[in-house]
């Protein structure tokens, strides 16, 4: 017997597609995208529509495990979830007595996206606890922390409306690798008429895609950003009427951008100035332009001040208003949920750790104070893969006075190292909602199978975890049906209740935003909002506040990045066959490094050849590949590789420092700085 199920990608993606599921006698045979989604469009990502092979895959985990070898050897025994939730109960306990609720850190992040599998009952249960709190830095936390700053995370363009828009620039994002449905949409601009632009240090589009690439060094975008500026400046064409209206802090931002002439920005970039002059007078000329940022220039020390100069750009000259005009990032602030009439007031006030310097915090020496981590907690997230300084990760996770716990769905790199292994259910098999942070939909996830062994779902692991340290929340009683029925209740789209059938049914929602200025038509009332027609900023004054107080004492500051004898810039973008390292046990086999040719005949290479490359904090062994894609200057790893893809168990954040900036404390993984050279076969 065959059917169909609908239902919604919970992915680490923009775009929330709509799936179709084909089920054969209880069994996953295709996934595909449903055709009368507005974005969906009845095609979807090759990494989805593969992901029912992670369901009978060997790596998958289908029963609670116990560690019985030495940390790292991968050597467990099986137990039954009253044992595995009993042994975690013990042993949380005795920490919570002896060293206080803060040596537990719960470490997860956007392994799933789905409203009931993080920051749900697992927050109540770890507040409960008195644990550490994680602070989520990897990603998203520099540009999250502006875009709220200036505008009060207002909803950006959506991608249907970028059609309209007559110059589209794409800066630090490649929407080919991790946001596909967003590419028919600037094909369609483009044959419009549009001036597109990509400002990013790899190539991913060719010449007949779009008009300009910019291939900034690595960490340069503040300058390009502010030398931009400084012209429109100098020229008169700022908007003057709509910043006195709308806006504050433009001083500090106008005497960064003195410093930086056309001239001396592309220097540092590595760019023509006449192709930075292009860019700027394209994005100024046209009406309606459109900018989308995307993260890829928030990941080094400059990445914060780099964005708010980005997204000070239409304020500057004035190009809200119309359809197809303003900037797109997130656009997860049109969904509101109210947890605390979910899940009931609850307070949890103990100290913050920030996730990107984990491998720090579970030093050897760390966990013998009082406030070092003794036990660790880690869902939705592969740190062993993701988190800067592996080896650092790697020897805190080898620590003997380390109980850790790892609630997964197949054994990752990270679960080797687990004294509990608990099995996870897929999104295939478990109820959720995904509020999209891309598309504007909000998608309903049910069951498509059976969940394979006894994986269980986020929800109903912490309800049982609760109701075992005696918390009586009642959020602690309940399954994950009741969640969902409880989270669709008090969902809130662009203000409206949703509709929780349809979310049942598997299906998307969408909002409905006011009429604001316009009446219809091109500024009026729809599905997609037009920034200050139909939405507006709700900062506390209404205003776009363009030096906002999280770009700290020094704002629009740069700071270049060099380290001596490593000449070459690492970057670590997303890959076309995971979800950051999601799917990694089956779609990534091989890890290689990529280098210009001129980088690689300097260095006597040819693409093939097994390679080192290293810096002072570690090494990875792969081999090379070599292509004009990647500006000279660069080296670039894709991240999220699993250990075994490589020659050595190292991968690209071997290679990434520990280091965070001032904006929201992100993570810095491009500042690595690397060196290349024949593998000789010795470490």
């Amino acid at each position: 017997m065959t059917k169909v199920v609908p239902t919604t990608c919970p992915m680490d993606c923009p775009d929330t597609c709509a799936l179709e599921v084909e089920v054969a006698d209880g069994a996953v045979v295709a996934i595909g995208g449903a055709a009368d989604h507005p974005t969906t469009r009845g095609f979807i990502c090759s990494k989805v529509a593969r992901y029912h092979r992670r369901l009978d895959h060997p790596d998958r985990l289908l029963h609670p495990l116990r560690r019985t070898g030495a940390k790292g050897e991968g050597r467990f025994e099986r137990i039954s979830w009253d044992e595995a939730i009993g042994t975690i109960t013990e042993r949380f306990r005795d920490i919570r007595e002896r060293w206080g609720g803060e040596a537990i850190l719960p470490y997860h992040y956007g392994g799933s996206n789905g409203l009931l599998s993080d920051g749900f009952v697992d927050d109540l249960y770890f507040a409960r606890l008195g644990a550490s709190r994680i602070a989520k830095t990897l990603c998203a936390a520099p540009s999250g922390a502006v875009a709220t700053g200036m505008y009060g995370k207002m909803p950006g363009v959506a991608h249907e409306d970028f059609p309209a828009a007559r110059a589209v620039v794409v800066w630090g994002a490649n929407p080919k690798a991790s946001q596909i449905h967003l590419v028919p949409f600037l094909k369609q601009a483009r044959q419009n008429g549009a001036f597109v632009a990509v400002v990013d240090p790899q190539r991913h589009f060719s010449e007949r895609e779009v008009d300009l690439h910019l291939a900034v060094r690595p960490g340069t975008d503040l300058p390009v950003a502010l030398a931009m500026i400084e012209r429109w400046h100098q020229e008169g064409r700022f908007d003057q009427d709509f910043l006195a209206t709308h806006a504050d802090g433009l001083e500090p931002l106008l005497a960064r951008a003195a410093d930086w002439t056309l001239e001396r920005a592309a220097g540092e970039a590595g760019v023509e100035a006449s192709d930075v002059a292009r860019l700027a007078d394209a994005y100024a000329d046209a009406q309606p332009a459109l900018l989308r940022t995307g993260w890829g220039m928030e990941r080094n020390v400059n990445g914060g001040q780099a964005m708010a100069a980005l997204l000070a750009m239409p304020a500057l000259l004035g190009k809200f208003g119309v359809r197809g005009g303003g900037y797109t990032m997130s656009n997860s602030g049109a969904t509101k949920l109210d947890l605390s009439a979910v899940l009931g007031d609850f307070e949890w006030t103990s100290r913050v750790v920030n996730m990107t310097e984990l491998g720090n915090r579970l030093a050897p020496g760390n966990g013998n104070g009082d406030r070092g981590i003794r036990g660790l907690f880690v869902y939705n997230v592969n740190p062993l893969a993701t988190v800067p300084d592996q080896n650092a990760v790697r020897r805190g996770l080898a620590r003997e006075d380390l109980f850790t716990v790892v609630f997964e769905q197949v054994m990752t790199d990270t679960a080797l190292w687990a004294d509990v292994v608990l099995p996870a259910a897929t999104f295939l098999e478990q109820w959720e909602i995904k509020k999209s942070y891309g598309s504007y939909v909000l998608g309903g996830i049910r069951p498509a199978v059976e969940r394979c062994g006894e994986a269980r779902p986020n929800v109903e692991v912490f309800a049982a975890l609760g109701r075992a340290m005696g918390f009586d929340d009642e959020p602690f009683t309940w399954d994950e049906k009741a969640a969902f029925d409880r989270v669709a209740a008090h969902l809130r789209l662009a203000g409206e209740p949703v509709d929780a059938n349809r979310l049942e049914e598997g299906l998307w929602v969408r909002p409905h935003f006011g009429n604001g200025q316009g009446t219809g038509g091109a500024n009026g009332a729809g599905p997609t909002p037009i920034q200050f027609a139909t939405v507006f900023p709700p900062t506390a004054d209404g205003k776009i506040h363009l030096t906002p107080d999280c770009l700290g004492t020094e704002p629009f500051a740069y700071h270049p990045v060099a380290e001596p004898g490593f000449p070459l810039a690492l970057i670590s973008p997303g890959s076309h066959r995971m979800i950051t390292s999601t799917l990694g046990e089956f779609n990534f086999d091989r890890l290689t490094v990529t280098l210009h040719p001129d980088d690689a005949a300097a260095r006597r290479l040819e693409s093939g050849d097994p390679v080192r490359v290293w810096n002072e904090q570690g090494e990875v062994i792969c081999p090379l590949a070599v292509s004009d894609s990647v500006r000279p200057g660069v080296a670039m790893m894709p991240k999220g590789a699993w250990i075994r893809a490589s020659g050595n168990d190292a991968t690209s954040t071997a290679l990434t420092p520990a280091t965070t900036q001032v904006v929201g404390g992100g993570a810095c993984y491009n500042d690595a700085r690397v060196e290349v050279a024949r593998h000789d076969g010795t470490a």
